[in-house]
């Protein structure tokens, strides 16, 4: 029996749902423990590409199932679409998707409060997916959210409704009076996804628990990644949960005794999206080239993600903050054709080498990125099906980012295929 978490060691889009579905062929359970559908988890299978927001990729694999765990924020109408389309591609979910009774839910007018919330900070917009996202959270923390167990009892459902909307009426009627929330529309929809998921919702912290308990094989996955985590990341650029590896033990309910690995997910080079800090950012010509190469465009916005080289302060954060047992290398392959690669070893700040990434939003924006250049291999690598496929400045590329880090490499990615992964034996 062994529990992993798979986290993001960068600022998202690494390609976690991808390891996330190869490793799920082997596994009996797949849990999400945070954020929302304000990230996509895409998986190809046989050509075709599948993009998840909210149910954990481990659901394409018939024997495995999935649970989304009290850290999620869950939007119904997103959850529903999802639903329906993974059911179009013949997946059962029936006894197979559970999702905690502490789930909170991501309601329309979240969305609308993000939008007014990112509009009223005119130049000091966050860039957030306006998803619904930070208001869900924000009702979370002052108590006043709407969670997946008030749907089994329309009473409790009604109470804990009329409490939040009557809060959130308060605020809009000074600074929006056509924004006031109906709160009868908000409730009839939130009756319609209680048909659908009443089955589904369960104390789900429990059922992990047996599952340990039994001896099962269970992966655990985050969105997004550490440096949008909202305590270690790029704050106030940052997303409103924590994806780092401590926040799988809040939220799914699991001590941390039972997590055995903590995988993190890294691609070869560096990418972000939306506003903050990125240091070794390229400019915008060779951040276009990078990103035609690498389909760099967010899955679930669509967004031209920012490129830029592969930073070792950043991972070697996340080695820190995560406790990373070891590193999965994705979209090797997007570099193939570059004659020079750059890996950032340290930061020049007021007379500092800095290794580790500074609290400081000026150091951030303003420390100058130390760089070692390396040859680039100038052939592909998308054949490649194990370590000694590879050509030899690949594998000297990889070797430096595994002695910078001090984390062994396990996995290599060489395109987006399932069967495009070189597993690297210990």
């Amino acid at each position: 029996m062994s529990v992993t978490v798979i986290v993001g060691a960068q600022w998202g889009d690494e390609g976690k749902g991808k390891i996330v579905d190869l490793l799920s062929e082997n596994v009996e359970w797949v849990a999400r423990y945070q954020g929302g559908p304000n990230a996509g988890h895409t998986v190809v299978v046989n050509d075709q590409e599948i993009i998840l927001h909210q149910i954990p990729s481990g659901i394409l694999w018939p024997h495995t199932k999935c649970v989304i765990g009290n850290g999620v924020v869950v939007d119904p109408n997103v959850f529903l679409e999802e639903l329906s389309f993974i059911k179009s591609l013949g997946v059962d979910v029936k006894d197979r998707l559970f999702i905690s009774d502490r789930a909170h839910l991501i309601l329309s007018y979240h969305r609308t409060l993000d939008a007014a919330l990112e509009e009223a900070n005119g130049h000091k917009k966050i860039g957030t997916t306006g998803r619904g996202i930070g208001p869900a959270y924000g009702d979370k923390i002052g108590r006043i959210g709407v969670r997946m167990v008030d749907l089994l009892d329309q009473d409790e459902l009604g109470e804990q409704l009329s409490h939040s909307v009557h809060k959130h009426n308060q605020v809009l009627q000074r600074i929006d009076p056509s924004a006031i929330i109906d709160e009868a529309k908000v409730k009839q929809q939130c009756l319609k996804f209680a048909k659908v998921v009443t089955d589904c919702i369960t104390d789900t912290s429990v059922l992990l628990h047996q599952a340990v308990n039994e001896g099962n094989e269970i992966l655990i996955e985050g969105a997004q990644g550490t440096m949008l985590d909202v305590d270690f990341g790029t704050y106030p650029f940052v997303t409103s949960s924590n994806p780092v590896a401590g926040g799988a033990c809040v939220g799914l309910g699991l001590g941390p005794k039972v997590i055995d690995n903590v995988f993190g997910i890294v691609k070869a080079y560096t990418t972000r999206v939306g506003m903050g800090p990125f240091p070794t950012e390229f400019d915008e010509e060779y951040s276009e080239s990078v990103r035609q190469l690498g389909s760099e465009f967010g899955a679930t916005t669509g967004r031209p993600r920012r490129c830029g080289w592969f930073d070792s302060v950043v991972v070697n954060t996340a080695v820190r903050v995560n406790g990373l047992t070891a590193l999965a290398i994705t979209k090797l392959d997007v570099l193939d054709t570059l004659e020079e690669i750059k890996i950032c070893i340290g930061y020049q700040y007021q007379d500092q080498l800095l290794t580790h990434y500074p609290a400081s939003l000026k150091a951030q924006n303003t420390a100058t990125p130390v760089y070692e250049s390396h040859e680039g291999w100038m052939t592909s690598t998308s054949e490649a099906k194990n370590w000694n496929d590879l050509p030899l400045k690949a594998k000297q590329y990889l070797l430096r980012i595994q002695e910078l880090t001090r984390t062994p490499i396990r996995i290599v990615s060489v395109g987006p295929e399932r069967n495009q992964t070189i597993l690297i034996e210990k």
